[in-house]
């Protein structure tokens, strides 16, 4: 789970981390008030959206105008705000389609002497917290790693003591930090190290965190991602959800127990299991398809459940054909092949006579020879049959490829 930029600051200061004086601001005049109550000579306003890449992105017919703005005056504050608020901004990681602004942060700007980058990430390989830290802050960190490795250094995290604060003074030298605000460096560190693990966090990026003229290190920028696995222990983090920044194809297959993520392409695919779910994305890209989405409808998935997951990967017209994939072992292909059924009588315009796009199905393990009959018997137009995964995926792959030529 993501949250906002002005909200992970919240959290922060909760655990005594120095963060910028701010305040969200949903209308122009929240805004204009704001910057008045900050009293800053120079006021930063920042666009609130789930996505990096804020203070380089352009808002959709008004190139001029940037995610992130630094104002002079009130005036200045009350230009911006009316040029971002409603509007849509494209940023690297939006792609092209952008995101609606919906909200901005109002804050105090800071006398920034030198930016740096912090972070605080799971590494699944270890299975430990491991602490990221750069001199080149404030870019991109994958563009760090890219042109200079180097700088990017990191320290792992023993579980069973914590975040020694000889670590994370060795970072503060590590990563450049003028010898006047290493100790406030260090303190830093510590107390967002306390909020990573005391919120549950699956990351922890300052990007820049930032020594000012007056050797104060201040976090300027903050993101923090959430284990959703862990979010019932913390309320106070699931009231900070922002459902308008979700896909909607994704929260309402939250909503029904399945896992679904939008890839972007038109190849649907549901199947049954994470492992298979990746092999059928990547056997799917193998024969130069463009998957649109990994669902996952588990392992118990009722016929409803399947018909559902369905009218979600049809949903918008972004998927031009659908490949379904399982390997039954909890999930029996017989109640796949009734979810196949009940699917195109909901979806489909003349009464479950056929699909709106070609159905590859898959089917293997128990209740399979059920499965394959019940769809037999049941001839559906557009829902083909495939002995193997690999064939499977290859046929639809040219199915969908044809479609486009015609």
């Amino acid at each position: 789970m993501n949250i906002h930029e002005y909200q992970s600051k919240g959290i922060l200061r909760e655990y005594g981390v120095n963060v910028p004086a701010g305040k969200p601001a949903f209308t122009v005049e929240e805004a204009v008030k704001a910057a008045e109550e900050l009293g800053s000579k120079v006021t930063v306003v920042k666009s609130q959206i789930h996505a990096g890449g804020r203070g380089k992105g352009t808002i959709k017919g008004n190139e001029s105008m940037h995610g992130v703005m630094l104002a002079k005056s009130t005036d200045d504050v009350k230009k911006y705000a009316e040029a971002l608020l409603g509007q849509v901004l494209v940023t690297k990681q939006t792609g092209p389609e952008g995101k609606k602004v919906g909200r901005l942060l109002i804050e105090a700007g800071s006398n920034i002497k030198k930016e740096y980058y912090f972070s605080f990430v799971v590494d699944r390989t270890q299975g430990r917290v491991v602490m990221m830290g750069s001199s080149e802050g404030g870019t991109s960190i994958e563009e760090v790693a890219a042109k200079t490795p180097e700088k990017i250094i990191t320290d792992t995290i023993d579980p069973a003591i914590g975040l020694a604060s000889f670590q994370a003074q060795r970072m503060a030298y590590a990563i450049g930090i003028p010898q006047p605000a290493v100790r406030k460096a260090t303190a830093t560190f510590l107390k967002l190290y306390d909020a990573f693990i005391g919120k549950d966090c699956s990351q922890v990026e300052i990007n820049p965190l930032v020594v000012t003229e007056e050797d104060d290190v201040i976090c300027l920028d903050a993101k923090l991602n959430f284990d959703d696995s862990a979010l019932f222990r913390h309320p106070d983090v699931v009231e900070l959800r922002d459902e308008s920044e979700e896909d909607p194809k994704e929260l309402e297959a939250s909503a029904l127990g399945l896992n679904y993520v939008n890839l972007g392409g038109d190849v649907a695919c549901m199947v049954n299991g994470a492992g298979l779910a990746m092999a059928t994305v990547d056997i799917l890209k193998h024969f130069g398809g463009d998957p649109a989405n990994f669902l996952d409808i588990g392992g118990g998935a009722s016929p409803e459940e399947t018909a559902e997951a369905f009218k979600i990967m049809l949903e918008g017209g972004q998927a031009k054909g659908i490949f379904v994939n399982i390997f039954g072992g909890i999930n029996r292909c017989d109640l796949v092949a009734e979810g196949i059924i009940a699917a195109a009588k909901l979806v489909s315009k003349d009464g479950g006579k056929s699909m709106p796009v070609p159905v590859v199905v898959r089917l293997e393990g128990t209740n399979v020879d059920k499965g394959r009959e019940l769809l037999k018997n049941t001839p559906i137009q557009n829902v083909i049959m495939a002995e193997s995964m690999q064939g499977g995926a290859e046929q639809i792959v040219k199915l969908v490829k044809e479609a486009e030529k015609a």
